[in-house]
């Protein structure tokens, strides 16, 4: 199965202050783990910038000219909220990280390849229409979405989260927009708030809240029952993953208790729906994850199961 891997030496540049939890060594360790020789076979390539076009199908002009007009000196810090922290090389770091969702799409819509996985930073799905929050700035999976719709006339996208954290800026950039499906699975309560079953946009919202402690058995029950049946009923077009791997065990910032067989039995799921529905197309794009052992071996199974399904 061909999978490509894009990644970019400059997501390393963001930085948000000593101590931030999404820090560039998050890259690192998926990079490194991505380096064994069971992966030998994947496509590695690197992305470009973003355009602001690309970027203006997911948020207002005004929005992506501000995030983009922050360019502190070397050394120098702006924040834009109290999580969420520019420096010089962050802007950059965010272009790419869309440019990255953006090329994906182009390989996998044109069948160059019949997946890929973005791992770049800044992180993205709690970017909202036009709010940075959540260590995010970009909307990258809805970005990835709509260059689906404009430039290759797909209509109807699905977007499914794993991240234990709700991906609000998904939700908020979608919840008016039926030719996007929005399915989501985190831990509630927590961060940001968002995310209750009662959400449910113009019937494309798809929201599974799951409590502090639930293990990979609820998980897999919530995507089992709710989440995948809806995307299969939806037959979308394109799949792209919001991959965020911190509802492991090991995960500092939240209490679920998944397991990277967990992630890799998701993945595999959803690789099945793309199989029957959309030509195997899935895009899939890095995003939260701050114990790095777990992270790399997660982001690891992640990419297997990419590889195997």
């Amino acid at each position: 199965m061909s999978v490509l891997l894009l990644t970019h030496r400059d997501c390393l540049a963001h930085e948000m202050g000593e101590g931030h939890p999404e820090c560039p060594d998050r890259l690192r360790a998926v990079l490194q783990a991505l380096d064994r020789e069971e992966f030998a076979e994947l496509i590695r390539d690197q992305p470009e910038e973003a355009t602001e076009e690309q970027l203006c199908r997911a948020h207002p002009a005004d929005y992506v000219a501000a995030i983009l007009g922050v360019r502190p000196a070397p050394g120098d810090y702006v924040a834009l909220d109290p999580d969420t922290v520019m420096c010089h090389g962050s802007a950059r770091a965010a272009l790419l990280a869309a440019g990255a969702a953006v090329r994906a799409v182009d390989e996998v819509c044109t069948g160059q390849v019949r997946r890929a996985f973005c791992a770049t930073r800044p992180p993205g799905h709690h970017a909202e229409h036009r709010r940075p929050m959540g260590f995010c700035f970009f909307a990258n999976a809805v970005i990835a979405a709509r260059h689906a719709q404009a430039a290759h006339g797909l209509s109807r996208i699905a977007i499914c989260d794993f991240d234990v954290h709700h991906g609000n800026g998904s939700q908020d950039c979608t919840e008016n927009d039926p030719s996007i499906l929005f399915a989501s699975s985190h831990q509630m309560p927590l961060y940001p708030g968002t995310g209750a079953a009662s959400e449910t946009g113009v019937g494309n919202i798809h929201n599974a809240p799951l409590p502090p402690g639930a293990s990979g058995v609820e998980f897999r029950q919530a995507w089992s029952e709710k989440l995948l049946p809806a995307i299969e009923n939806y037959a979308p077009e394109l799949i792209v993953i919001s991959a965020g791997f911190d509802a492991h065990a090991r995960d500092p910032l939240a209490q679920l208790r998944l397991s990277e067989a967990d992630f890799a039995w998701l993945t595999s799921e959803l690789c099945a729906i793309a199989e029957r529905r959309c030509g195997g197309r899935v895009v899939s794009l890095l995003e939260g994850g701050y114990d790095l052992q777990a992270l790399a071996q997660s982001a690891a199974a992640h990419v297997r199961a990419l590889l195997q399904s």
